[in-house]
């Protein structure tokens, strides 16, 4: 599973792009990003963040929606407009 990490998470991580292997632990966008916050700071407080906007696919999802071994995960901080 390859996971995307955008903007300002992407600095806040130091991390551009992750690769994972997929278990059957991992089914929904949750257990990802659970998995991801037990790495520690600054995973844990990026990633608790309610507003991160997800997309699989490159399909605009939710933090409920399945997740599949071949997906591509990507993670977006809140989008702010002037």
């Amino acid at each position: 599973m390859r996971i995307l990490f955008f903007a300002s998470l992407k600095e806040t991580l130091n991390c551009g792009e992750l690769t994972i292997d997929h278990s059957e632990q991992l089914r929904t966008v949750n257990d990802l990003l659970d998995l991801l916050s037990v790495k520690g700071e600054p995973w844990q407080s990026a990633l608790e963040n309610n507003k991160i906007l997800v997309a699989i696919n490159q399909e605009i999802g939710k933090r409920g929606d399945p997740i599949a071994p071949n997906d591509e995960i990507a993670l977006f901080p809140p989008v702010t407009g002037g």
